[in-house]
C-alpha cells in the first residue's frame, strides 16, 4: 500500500497547482484524476488573470495569486497574453464608482485607472457608440487554463509526483482514500474536485453553475483588452437562477472568446439555444461588430459554488488530515497558484502570506 506526504484528488487547474506547490516543498506526491488533466470547469475556463475587489477577501487572494502568475510570463505554451483589462461603463453612475474601484486596487497593489469616454473608443475602436467611460487594469493577462493544468502537473511529475490517471477517488477512509480498483493510498488527502467535492464530502454544501462560451475564428487586432461591463459582479456574485454579463476576450491566436452566462438549476451540458442568445445580445450590445464574425465553437462547463462565493481552502477540522481546494466559481484560473500557496503553506505549518480564515472550510459545515 503506497503512502504519501499528499495524496491529491482532482487534476484540474487547482488540484494541479497544489501538487505541485507541493511537489517543489519536497513533498511525496500523488494526484488522482479520472478524466482529462485539465478538463472539467478547468477546460471551460475563460483564463482571464483578474483582480476581483468586491469582496476583500476574493481581492486577497486574487492579487497574491496575479503575483504568482508572473512566473508563466514567458511560458509560451501558457499563451500568457498581457491583454489588460478594460472595464466599460454603460452608464454615468457606474462611472461614477470607478474612483472607489481604483483606490480598493491600488491599496492591493494592483494599478488601474479611470478612462474618459474619448480614450475608451481610441483604446477600443469597436465599442458600441454611447458609453460613458471604464477602468484599465493594463497588467492583467489571458491565459490557456488546460495547457496549463498539463504544465503544472508535468512539473510535479518531474519533481517524483504520482500520478494515478484515470482513476477514480471512491471513498475517503481512516488512513487516506480508496480508488476505483479496490487499492488503496495511505496520508493526508487534499480534495480539489470543485463540483464534485459532495461525493466525497457531503457535509460541504456545492452547486454548479453553468456557463456558455463562444469561440470564433480568427480576426486579429479587432479586440486589443480583455473587456468587461462594470456591472459584471452583479452577475458573478448574485443568486439568481440565471444571468448573464459581457465578457469578451482576445486569444493569442486572434480568435475571440465571448462569455459569460450563469445559471443553476442546470446540470447538463447541452448548450441552451435561448440562453446562449442572451449572452450573445449581451455582448452585441457593447460590441455590434460581434455580429459579422463566424463562431467556431460553443461549449459548456460548470463553476463549483460555494454558498458564500468564497473558496473552501484549508483544512477540514472536522475529519482529521483532510484538506479541500473548491468552490473557486469563475476565479479558479486567476486564484489558482495563491490558493496553491495558502494551502500548502498550512499544511507545512507555516504563516501564509494572506489571512487563511476567510477560505476555512469550517465555516460552511452542514
Amino acid at each position: 500500500m503506497a503512502s504519501y506526504d499528499l495524496i491529491v484528488i482532482g487534476a484540474g487547474i487547482v488540484g494541479a497547482a497544489c501538487a505541485e506547490r507541493a511537489a517543489r516543498e519536497g513533498l511525496r506526491v500523488a494526484v488522482i484524476e479520472p478524466g482529462p488533466v485539465g478538463g472539467g470547469a478547468t477546460a471551460a475556463a475563460m483564463g482571464h488573470l483578474v483582480a476581483m475587489d468586491d469582496d476583500p477577501a476574493e481581492l486577497a487572494l486574487s492579487r497574491l495569486s496575479l503575483q504568482l502568475w508572473e512566473r508563466f510570463a514567458e511560458l509560451p505554451l501558457a499563451e500568457f497574453s498581457r491583454c489588460g483589462t478594460l472595464w466599460v461603463a454603460r452608464e454615468p453612475r457606474e462611472l461614477d464608482g470607478v474612483a472607489a474601484k481604483v483606490a480598493r486596487l491600488a491599496e492591493a497593489g494592483v494599478a488601474a485607472r479611470r478612462i474618459e469616454s474619448a480614450e475608451l473608443y481610441e483604446l477600443e475602436p469597436h465599442l458600441a457608440p454611447g458609453l460613458c467611460g471604464g477602468m484599465l487594469v493594463a497588467q492583467e493577462a489571458v491565459v490557456y487554463p488546460p495547457r496549463v493544468a498539463q504544465h503544472l502537473l508535468q512539473l510535479a511529475r518531474e519533481l517524483k509526483a504520482e500520478c494515478y490517471l484515470g482513476r477514480r477517488a471512491t471513498a475517503l477512509t481512516a488512513h487516506g482514500v480508496r480508488l476505483d480498483d479496490g487499492g488503496e493510498l495511505r496520508g493526508p488527502v487534499l480534495v480539489a474536485t470543485g463540483c464534485a467535492l459532495p461525493e466525497l464530502l457531503p457535509q460541504l454544501p456545492m452547486r454548479s453553475r453553468k456557463g456558455h462560451l463562444v469561440i470564433t475564428e480568427r480576426y486579429p487586432g479587432r479586440i486589443r483588452h480583455q473587456l468587461l461591463e462594470l456591472g459584471y459582479a452583479d452577475s458573478a456574485h448574485g443568486d439568481a437562477d440565471s444571468s448573464v454579463a459581457f465578457n469578451v476576450q482576445p486569444r493569442p491566436t486572434g480568435q475571440i472568446l465571448i462569455g459569460s452566462s450563469r445559471e443553476f438549476g442546470q446540470d447538463d451540458r447541452t448548450v441552451s439555444a435561448p440562453m446562449l442568445q442572451r449572452m450573445l445580445e449581451r455582448a452585441f450590445a457593447f460590441v455590434p461588430m460581434l455580429r459579422e464574425l463566424q463562431a467556431l465553437r460553443v461549449w459548456t462547463g460548470f463553476r463549483p459554488c460555494t454558498p458564500d462565493g468564497r473558496p473552501y481552502i484549508g483544512a477540514l477540522e472536522s475529519r482529521a488530515h483532510t484538506w479541500v481546494a473548491a468552490g473557486h466559481e469563475g476565479l479558479g484560473v486567476t486564484t489558482a497558484l495563491g490558493t496553491a500557496h495558502l494551502l500548502i503553506e498550512q499544511l507545512l505549518g507555516r504563516a501564509p502570506a494572506i489571512d487563511p480564515a476567510p477560505y476555512a472550510p469550517a465555516r460552511a459545515l452542514r
